[in-house]
């Protein structure tokens, strides 16, 4: 029996992708299907980092069209494909990055910036390129959980500066270049200025994802960032806490405000189970972050339980992602990574390097 192209079509639609929760026709995912003599070879390119789920995929796909009648052998590669998107109106991705993240707060003591390092961590782990600045100018908190505190970045030509490696992360911030006991007694502009300098003065090496670790809060230097720094996305962190709720909604509708889509919301400290009999309580109230979700209608990208070993790992300069890879909050924290990468896949993607310049002159 000959094996059509329309039932490997039809196979490959009956076919959902667990982390986009679509088919693989409907994405465009299927690539440069084959047949020949009973055998079929297809390319699935993914949109987004998924390393631990290359070999689950393949395993679906060559087990669907092995079901075809008359299939006699499959070749599926399964690739990833990272590519900018659109940003910003007016605003063009920043050089050597094709979209930058932000990790946001409506206040602090919630999270974040322990979030945003295990985010980035967990988006390494899956194959992407990745870098991390820390924005939060008057709390860097990124060297001590990076294990990099008192390490200084070096630079070639004087006026800019090369990242420092952890993990495989490429990564910058102001706590490199100040005792850590110094306090940053800084106006806002000068604020804004050493992030804006701290961005366009790193010398970033073909990054795929940019976590910038915003500071809490929604004040002038929060919306001076969000207005100059080329975003792809926003990821805002809570807890289910009915105060932390009404400043992470506070923070929701400034990205709002400046065309900044919200990809999700990451909801901390959600439950605490005891370590000594196992009971389960939810310390800082139950829910407020799918309300929060339901409300705005954005996604919950994860809940994080409220653990003693995330705050160890962090302070040991070994996040979870790295310090305990196998245990349930690492997992939590990959799933919320791959998820976020999915919503950044599924935007408009940067054309502008597509179109050249045109400078009209009078002749």
């Amino acid at each position: 029996m000959a094996v059509t192209m329309d039932a490997v079509q039809t196979a490959l639609k009956n076919l959902i992708d667990p982390n986009t929760k679509k088919d693989f026709v409907t994405t465009r995912s299927a690539k440069n299907i084959r047949i020949e003599d009973g055998k079929v070879s297809l390319d699935i390119e993914l949109g987004y980092p998924a390393k631990t789920q290359i070999e689950p995929i393949r395993n679906a796909v060559t087990a669907a069209i092995m079901a075809i009648p008359g299939v006699t052998g499959v070749d599926a590669g399964v690739t990833i494909k990272i590519v900018a998107h659109a940003v910003q109106r007016n605003l063009k991705p920043l050089k050597g990055v094709k979209n930058i993240i932000a990790v946001a707060s409506g206040k602090g003591g919630v999270g974040k910036s322990t979030t945003a390092v295990n985010l980035a961590l967990a988006l390494a782990q899956e194959g992407a390129t990745v870098g991390l600045l820390d924005a939060d100018i008057y709390g860097p908190s990124i060297p001590q959980m990076l294990g990099l505190a008192g390490r200084q970045p070096e630079s070639e030509d004087g006026t800019s500066m090369d990242p420092l490696q952890a993990y495989g992360l490429q990564t910058m911030s102001i706590g490199y270049m100040i005792d850590v006991d110094s306090p940053m007694v800084w106006r806002g502009p000068m604020v804004t200025q050493a992030l804006e300098q701290l961005l366009n003065q790193t010398n970033w090496r073909d990054v795929d994802y940019l976590i910038v670790d915003m500071p809490p809060g929604t004040g002038d230097t929060q919306l001076t960032l969000a207005q100059k720094v080329p975003v792809t996305g926003a990821v805002i962190v809570t807890t289910p806490q009915d105060i932390a709720l009404i400043d992470a909604r506070k923070g929701l509708k400034m990205f709002d405000k400046v065309g900044i889509p919200i990809l999700g919301l990451v909801e901390n400290m959600s439950i605490h189970i005891c370590s000594k009999c196992g009971n389960e309580e939810h310390i800082f109230g139950h829910g407020g972050g799918e309300k929060m979700c339901q409300d705005y209608d954005v996604e919950l990208l994860g809940s994080l339980p409220l653990e003693l070993s995330i705050r160890q790992l962090a302070d040991a300069g070994q996040p979870t992602v790295v310090g305990a890879p196998d245990s349930r909050s690492a997992d939590i924290y990959r799933e919320i990574a791959r998820r976020v990468a999915v919503k950044v896949a599924e935007r408009a993607k940067d054309m502008s390097a597509r179109f050249p310049n045109i400078v009209v002159q009078n002749t």
